[in-house]
């Protein structure tokens, strides 16, 4: 590590070597991928609720570094997202959620440089897919609920099409009944929470 916490380049022998893993791993898992300078590769993780994350992959002095972009900063629930996130990193593998100074979300990890093998590898990116997709509605049904319900309900008023908000139906309609003064109780049905009951 340098002064300024930052983790030093690696040897070029060094980025090379772990170059030639990444490029074969990511070549057979037919993963699209960029790799604009050496001992730096920029991979897309194709989701489902998330439609894509660019997961980084940074050859350092010590250690392969992993970081992949989540959400942007929630609007509202910071406490209780956060709480969420936590709740989940012990029991993560390989990565782990963390927030940037603004308070974006990420994924990010350190594999050691012996560590990094093309199993390995295609280990820790399927745990950044899962780990940003998985809990991606959740998160963003605590982090920007009161924005999600405004939308639905203003494109319910207008006839406008409901196809990319259809995740949020039932966590949506719920917000809808409870401002309509139903007692505020769960919808017919019981549905989940909007934390994930964390």
């Amino acid at each position: 590590m340098s002064r300024d916490g930052q983790e030093r380049p690696a040897r070029a022998d060094v980025v090379a070597s772990l170059d030639a893993v990444i490029d074969r791993t990511l070549r057979d898992s037919e993963l699209v991928h960029e790799h604009p300078t050496p001992g730096r590769w920029l991979v897309d993780l194709p989701g489902t609720k998330k439609l894509k994350t660019v997961c980084g992959l940074i050859v350092g002095e010590h250690a392969l570094r992993v970081e992949a972009f989540v959400c942007r900063q929630p609007d509202e629930n910071r406490e209780q997202l956060w709480t969420y996130l936590l709740q989940h990193n012990a029991r993560m593998y390989g990565v782990a959620y963390s927030v940037d100074r603004v308070g974006d979300v990420y994924l990010t990890g350190r594999l050691p440089h012996a560590a990094v093998t093309p199993e390995e590898l295609d280990r820790v990116l399927g745990a950044v897919l899962s780990y940003a997709d998985d809990h991606f509605n959740t998160m963003l049904e605590i982090g920007f609920g009161t924005s999600i319900r405004r939308e639905w309900e203003w494109r319910v008023k207008r006839g406008e099409s409901l196809r990319n908000l259809e995740a949020f139906a039932a966590f949506a309609q719920a917000g809808s009944r409870r401002d309509d003064g139903d007692g505020g109780g769960a919808p017919a049905g019981g549905g989940d929470s909007p934390d994930g009951g964390a």
